[in-house]
C-alpha cells in the first residue's frame, strides 16, 4: 500500500508572530519553521498503517517550496516516511494551486490513500483536501479522529458539529486529519541519521505542467495586538457600577 501525506512548511506558532513594517508579509527572519501540526498528525497515522501492513507498503511525504523546505521533509523522513517529495516553488501559493500541483503528484504516483491535516494552522484556510478530492473525483473523508483500513476500503469516524459521522470509503480516497487521530512521535536521533540516507527527489515545479492560476490575492498583513487591563475592585456594588459605567460608555 502507498500512502501519500502532503505536508506545509508553517512558522513555529509558539513564537510571536508579526508582520513585516511595511505590511506584505510575516516577519520570519527570527522564525523557526516546523512540519504543520496537522500533517504532522496525518504523518504519524500514515507511518503507523505501513508498520501495521509491513512488506512493500511506504509513505511518501510530499512537499511544495524552495530549497529550505527540504529541512522539514527532512523531519518528514526521520518521523518515519519512507522517501520525500519537494516541488520547486518560489510562489506563494493557494489552496486551489496547492491541489492542482498535488494533484500531478497523485497522478504520477498512484496512492492508494492521500492523507494530510485538514487545514494549516498559518492561514486556517481547510480547503485543499476538498479541492483535490474534488480534482481526482476521489471520495473524501474531513476531520478524520480515527481510520480503520478494511478490505479495499477505509472506514473513517470524522467530527462534526452534531458529534462523531462514520463513513465506510472505497480506495483511493482523500482523507483530513483532525486533533484527535494520533500524536505525533518525536524524530529520533536513529531516525535522524536515517533520514540522511532515505531518496528525497526535487521535481520543479515547470515539470509538473501547470500554470498557476491565483485565485487569492492578498492586500495586506498586520499585527493585531490584545491589550488587558486588570482592576482589583473592592465590593460586588462597585463592579456594578463599574459594569454600567462600561456598558453605558458603548451605547
Amino acid at each position: 500500500m502507498k500512502i501519500l501525506v502532503p505536508t506545509k512548511r508553517v512558522p513555529d506558532t509558539d513564537q510571536k508572530i508579526t508582520a513585516t513594517a511595511d505590511g506584505s508579509g510575516v516577519a520570519s527572519d527570527h522564525l523557526p519553521f516546523v512540519v504543520n501540526p496537522f500533517d504532522a498528525i496525518a504523518l504519524e497515522e500514515g507511518v503507523r498503517i505501513v508498520e501495521k501492513l509491513g512488506d512493500d507498503s511506504e509513505v511518501v511525504a510530499v512537499g511544495i517550496g524552495e530549497a529550505d523546505y527540504v529541512q522539514q521533509l527532512r523531519t518528514a523522513l526521520a518521523m518515519g516516511s519512507t522517501r520525500a517529495i519537494c516541488i520547486e516553488c518560489d510562489q506563494p501559493l493557494d489552496p486551489w494551486n496547492v491541489a492542482r500541483l498535488l494533484k500531478e503528484i497523485v497522478l504520477r504516483e498512484q496512492p492508494d490513500l492521500v492523507l494530510m491535516g485538514k487545514q494549516a494552522v498559518d492561514d486556517d484556510a481547510n480547503q485543499t483536501g476538498q479541492f483535490l478530492a474534488a480534482l481526482l473525483d476521489w471520495p473524501q473523508a474531513t476531520f478524520a479522529s480515527r481510520v480503520e483500513l478494511l478490505a479495499g476500503e477505509i472506514r473513517v469516524d470524522r467530527e462534526t458539529d452534531h458529534g462523531i459521522e462514520t463513513l465506510r470509503l472505497p480506495l483511493p480516497a482523500v482523507v483530513t486529519t483532525d486533533l484527535r487521530l494520533s500524536e505525533p512521535r518525536y524524530a529520533s536521533m536513529a531516525g535522524i541519521m536515517k533520514a540522511k540516507k532515505k531518496p528525497l527527489d526535487m521535481i520543479p515545479l515547470a515539470e509538473l505542467g501547470v500554470a498557476l492560476e491565483p485565485r487569492v490575492e492578498v492586500l495586506r498583513y498586520h499585527s493585531s495586538e490584545t491589550v488587558r487591563r486588570g482592576e482589583r475592585l473592592r465590593s460586588v456594588d462597585e463592579l456594578v457600577e463599574r459594569l454600567r459605567q462600561d456598558v453605558g460608555a458603548q451605547a
